[in-house]
This record gives structure tokens, sequence and C-alpha cells, in this order.
């Protein structure tokens, strides 16, 4: 008997599963018209202010000025060729490679020798370092350029 009232419980008849019991209509048809109008209305003031925002970040403002820039901490061209250039000798240097790029130098090879802590680069290396920043790069001993007589002055 379990399974005859089991085949009547899946047992459905298209006929009872019409559309007729989903009908919208008086006061639900006006709410449910209202909230989606409510949702889009809100939707169209989110990305109203997103653009109205953007349109005001990205503008400049008249009455705000960009900040200076920052003073220039390297040498100069004129202090920077006046460093002496020399070529490199195993027993001369104090170390056997260039810490900015970490290459190993070779007998005979041009390299400048920062006056004072002695410290030696590539050429190329250095100038670059030095139009930036004033010190050496491995001890950040200070060097500066007399401009008058351009002179090296280590501190």
């Amino acid at each position: 008997m379990a399974s005859s009232q089991n085949n009547h419980l899946f047992h459905w008849n298209y006929a009872e599963l019409g559309d007729h019991g989903f009908q919208i209509r008086g006061r639900t048809l006006f709410f449910t018209v209202l909230f989606f109008i409510i949702i889009l209305i809100s939707v169209l003031i989110f990305f109203f202010t997103r653009w109205v925002c953007s349109f005001y970040r990205d503008a400049p403002s008249p009455t705000s000025h960009a900040p200076p820039p920052p003073p220039n901490r390297g040498l100069d061209v004129a202090a920077i060729n006046a460093l002496p250039v020399t070529m490199f000798t195993v027993g001369e240097a104090l170390g056997s490679e260039c810490c900015i790029c970490l290459g190993v130098f070779e007998d005979g090879e041009k390299v400048k020798v920062l006056p004072g802590c002695k410290h030696t680069y590539h050429p190329q290396c250095v100038d670059r370092w030095l139009s930036a920043e004033s010190s050496c790069p491995l001890c950040r001993s200070s060097v500066r350029v007399d401009s008058e007589q351009l002179q090296i002055v280590i501190q």
C-alpha cells in the first residue's frame, strides 16, 4: 500500500501546473514595479557619483600647487668628469669587482678610483651613481667638488 501512495505522490498532471497562480496584479504589481524603479535609480546614482568623483580627482585644482621638485643630490657632469680614470692593476686596488654592477675587473681595464676612500668602480657605473648621489656607493663617504677649481674634496 505504501508503494501505491508513492506513485500517486509523483504522478503529476501537466494541466495542473498552469501559471494562473503566478499572476501579478494590484498591489503586488505596483510594489514590484516600484522596487525595480528604486533599484534602477540607485544604480544610476551610484554610477553618476563615481563618474563625478573620478572627474574631480583627475582634474587639477586651481588652488593646489605641485610640490617643488626635490633638489638634485648628485654631482654635476663637470665634477664627475674631473674624477681620475686609471688602469686597473691587480695589486693596487682595494677590491677586484665593481660593487655597483658586481662585474669583476680585468687587468688593464679603465676604472675610476674615488679619492679619499680609494674604492674602485667602472666609470659608467660610478658616473651614473654620482649623477644621483654625492657619496661613495660602498662606504657612503661624501664626495664634493669645489666648483671654482674643480678640486675633489673628501669629507
